[in-house]
């Protein structure tokens, strides 16, 4: 009896821890096979540690390889809320606050989510970094990043653009060319200890490829020179804005491109949209009398008059179907030549209705305007440029003086160049190459020409014309000593709210080119709104003649040195190959 119930005690026993075994290894089957990636992935989050690792966003340079947009180290603060116990964060959140300058409430939310990785400040300032690492907080580490940099701050600014905080490009060509300079991300697992903390030690790893350089046809020289004479006039003048631009007229190259008002690229998020605006490609407005070399080499291409015609103009009084034309100096008998230097709206008038609608629109059109030129900076606009169906009885007068027609001042420049360079139409470019980081060049954009505008012959007539402007015309101010130049004056009544031209409010204009007999520059320079004085001859002229004037030395005074640097590589080849003569 004793026996019987020791055995049955002893089996049940047997069989409850039986049953119990096998209840765990079932569940150990069941954890092995089903919930093994789940634990794992546990496990590995609070182990190791996925950083993106950046690319090296590539530099942009000017045309003499000087940087202009850089990469500079930061740090960047991250947190694993997941792995951090409530003291933790309690105390970050009070004494990372000050530090990073944000509010308790931003760091509260933050820490608040169940993640094993956040962001809680992007690159940091040194200062910050170094105060940051000093807490020694649990769960909260740093990484290595680049930040973008831009050594020259406010200089070229609107051609460069931005990047923003994930080196993406917002603006410029940091916009247009992110493709190259962005290069491709890479990642790693870093183990990290009990603690949470980051452990120089890597389970795997994908290194990111650095982006491409970029090189401008800006020559930063030139840039601060055309930078600083926009400055001046823009607040001499008390102007409510500007825009410079200078060509190569034979390449289509853009040596300098400035706007006012501006702003520092290494603070753009506090600058206003209005100062980040590039006006001088996207910004349109009524040219006023430098639209005159539209009609007038029309003309002479196609016969239609000659530099000694002459024209009466009405003693500055010309009705026109309802319309008075007036001149700004009554003139009576002119020359064609004078109707230029002389800036007669009376006889560009005259000149265009000899010319006919048909013929001076296909002009407009083959001087490029009323379309894109196609340059390689963000935002362009095209203007306008009316076919003659949309004409009133008055526009074959009012047209060839710069009104009814809105153009950019990148489309005056490159209508200038044509007659500067013997009558092509170039495109305008910004960029010169792509390098990738061993100087290797993996893209090149040459100049490119777009079409005939008109003869050579003609275009040498327009230059003599437009030398006489500045000689002995309304452009007086704009010549430069040492060298001679031509250009046209434009002095355009902006128009009012209710379609009305205001007696108040100006663009003032200069385009140009010097030397006037080989062309090397083409500067266009427009002035919005000035006051008290308006007029083009008096306000942007002086911009031209300071900005060629400089720059024409500068470039003289850099190919006396590239051609000595040369010869001393000549020099150093035949002494290094048995001293060979010269």
């Amino acid at each position: 009896m004793y026996i019987a119930t020791y055995r049955r005690r002893f089996n049940a026993v047997f069989f409850l821890f039986f049953f119990f075994l096998f209840l765990c290894v079932a569940r150990l089957l069941f954890i092995q096979f089903f919930r093994s990636e789940y634990l794992a992935s546990i496990a590995r989050k609070q182990h190791n540690l996925y950083v993106e690792l950046e690319p090296r966003r590539g530099t942009i340079y000017d045309i003499n390889l000087r940087p202009q947009a850089i990469n500079i180290p930061a740090d960047s603060l991250f947190a694993s809320p997941a792995g951090m116990s409530s003291a933790d964060k309690e105390r970050a959140i009070k004494q990372l606050a000050p530090i990073l300058g944000v509010e308790r409430s931003y760091l509260s939310e933050r820490l608040g989510r169940k993640k094993y990785f956040i962001w809680l400040q992007r690159k940091m300032t040194p200062q910050q970094s170094e105060e940051a690492r000093k807490l020694n907080i649990k769960g909260i580490g740093c990484v290595k990043e680049s930040k973008r940099c831009y050594p020259n701050g406010y200089l070229s600014s609107h051609l460069i653009g931005f990047a923003g905080i994930d080196n993406n490009g917002l603006e410029g060509n940091e916009l247009l060319y992110n493709k190259y300079l962005k290069g491709e991300g890479g990642w790693a697992y870093f183990l990290r200890d009990a603690r949470q903390k980051r452990l120089e030690i890597w389970e795997n790893m994908v290194l990111p490829k650095d982006g491409d350089n970029v090189v401008m046809t800006i020559d930063g020289v030139i840039q601060y020179i055309a930078e600083r004479e926009l400055q001046k006039a823009y607040e001499s003048g008390n102007a409510k804005g500007g825009s410079i631009v200078v060509m190569n007229p034979h390449t289509g190259a853009i040596l300098a491109m400035a706007n006012r008002p501006t702003f520092d690229l290494n603070e753009y998020s506090s600058s206003s949209q209005d100062s980040r605006r590039n006006r001088a490609v996207c910004d349109m407005f009524e040219p006023g009398s430098v639209f005159k070399i539209v009609a007038a080499a029309g003309a002479l291409e196609e016969k239609r008059s000659r530099e000694d015609e002459k024209f009466f103009c009405e003693n500055g009084s010309y009705r026109i179907a309802s319309h008075v034309l007036h001149d700004h100096r009554s003139h009576g008998w002119l020359t064609f030549s004078e109707v230029i230097e002389q800036s007669s709206n009376i006889g560009t008038s005259k000149i265009a209705q000899k010319l006919g609608p048909a013929e001076f629109y296909r002009y407009i059109k083959l001087f490029g305007f009323g379309a894109k030129t196609g340059v390689d900076i963000p935002g362009e606009i095209s203007g306008v440029a009316k076919h003659p169906r949309q004409w009133s009885k008055i526009s074959i007068a009012t047209m060839p003086m710069g009104q009814e027609i809105g153009v950019t001042v990148l489309q005056l420049a490159c209508a200038f160049s044509v007659i500067a360079n013997g009558g092509t139409l170039m495109k305008p470019y910004l960029v010169s190459e792509v390098r990738d980081k061993y100087g290797e060049a993996i893209q090149e954009f040459k100049p490119q020409a777009i079409r005939q505008v008109i003869s050579p012959e003609t275009a040498a007539r327009m230059r003599k014309i437009l030398t006489g402007v500045v000689q002995h015309g309304t452009g007086k101010l704009a010549q430069v000593p040492g060298f001679t130049a031509g250009g046209k004056t434009g002095t355009a009544q902006k128009l009012e709210p209710d379609g009305r031209y205001s007696h108040s409010k100006f663009t003032a204009s200069f385009v140009g080119f010097a030397p006037a007999e080989e062309p090397a520059l083409v500067v266009a320079v427009v002035l919005d709104e000035p006051r008290p004085y308006y007029y083009g001859g008096v306000v942007a002229s002086p911009v031209f003649r300071n900005v060629v004037s400089d720059t024409l030395r500068y470039l003289k005074t850099k190919q006396s040195v590239e051609e000595v640097w040369k010869l001393n590589e000549v020099k150093q080849i035949d002494f290094g190959n048995g001293g060979i003569e010269d």
